[in-house]
């Protein structure tokens, strides 16, 4: 018999087998992903097609063999808990932390729903973690910094444009508990540069004209933003009032480069949501999370906004170009 005919017949039984013997084929596993988020959808869009585009390359369909609960807290921290438990009771099979606010808010909703930290600052310290290689209880990811040097480096990014530069502001919120870290390598980078460092406290944007305000009199020549989920939030403002007060500003990730200030050196946070999708994966498939090791960031990059230097009559060096990832003109 030849084989298109064999598989016609075949083909053909099949229709006429009886409706529950079909029905007893097992279904595909449709899985459920959780995705907690302090800012808004816009804010955060480009990480959200990160993650998702790391899904697909995974076989993951979203829609189809995988769904994304997304809660998203525009901004208003005060929202992450309820979010975090509204997400927590869907049943999902994974939740995804941005920051390390919405990583608390998802801790606090549940203790044996794994949860992917794609974003994180000091997650040992931050009491996340046991360790960054055995994490134990339910949570794993990446850290978003490789160490304390990254933050004497965004430093020097000012001293290379700015030679002449003798201080520097710090624009820092203190209810963040990693930035007492982040302050103390500053100021061994700055004795290293010669540099005097203005620190300037700022909880949300209601403080920040008092902030810049202790800056200009202090007489801080450029910004230094030290990142958090609030002062991310509101880094349009940050940028437009640093343009004002003709403050060189730089921060962690391209989104402060876009929101107007002249830098930014950091975690490609894109990157990180893409992989993240490895981690969600593995969980599908049965690892627990506190046996994935929380990962290092892989890739940085040096954005540059020359619209902004513009602004400020500032002629970039060439060589600091040539280095930049991505500049915005």
């Amino acid at each position: 018999m030849r084989r298109r005919e064999f598989m016609g017949l075949i083909g053909g039984a099949a229709a006429t087998w009886p409706l529950g013997a079909r029905a007893q084929q097992p279904a595909r596993r449709v899985y459920k992903v959780g995705y907690l988020a302090s800012a808004s959808r816009e804010q955060t869009l480009r990480n959200v097609r990160a993650f998702e585009a790391g899904l697909r390359s995974l076989g993951y369909r979203v829609g189809e063999n995988v769904v994304i609960e997304y809660r998203f807290a525009d901004g208003d921290m005060g929202r992450l808990a309820a979010l975090a438990t509204e997400v927590a009771g869907l049943g999902v099979d994974v939740i995804v932390s941005g920051t390390n606010a919405t990583t608390v808010a998802a801790m606090k909703a549940t203790r044996t729903t794994p949860i992917v930290m794609a974003n994180s600052a000091e997650p040992v310290s931050a009491g996340f973690v046991a360790s960054l290689a055995r994490p134990g209880g339910n949570v794993t990811g990446f850290s978003s910094e490789p160490g304390d040097e990254i933050n004497g480096k965004r430093l020097e990014f000012l001293k290379d444009t700015l030679p002449n530069l003798s201080r520097a502001g710090i624009l820092w919120n203190p209810d963040f508990a990693p930035n007492q870290d982040r302050l103390t390598s500053l100021r061994e980078a700055a004795k290293t540069l010669g540099l005097t460092l203005v620190p300037a406290e700022a909880r949300g944007p209601d403080i920040l004209e008092q902030a810049f305000a202790t800056m200009e009199s202090e007489r801080a020549q450029v910004l230094v933003v030290l990142s958090d989920g609030v002062l991310f939030n509101h880094r349009g403002l940050i940028g437009a009032m640093a343009v004002r007060n003709r403050l060189p500003a730089i921060s962690a990730v391209r989104e402060y480069a876009e929101a107007g200030f002249l830098l930014s050196y950091g975690t490609d946070l894109p990157d990180q949501f893409r992989r993240s999708a490895t981690l969600v994966d593995k969980i599908f498939k049965g690892t627990k999370p506190g046996d994935l090791p929380v990962e290092r960031p892989t890739k940085y990059e040096l954005v540059i906004n020359l619209r902004t230097a513009k602004a400020l009559g500032i002629n970039m060096p060439p060589a600091l170009l040539t280095r930049a990832d991505v500049v915005i003109e």
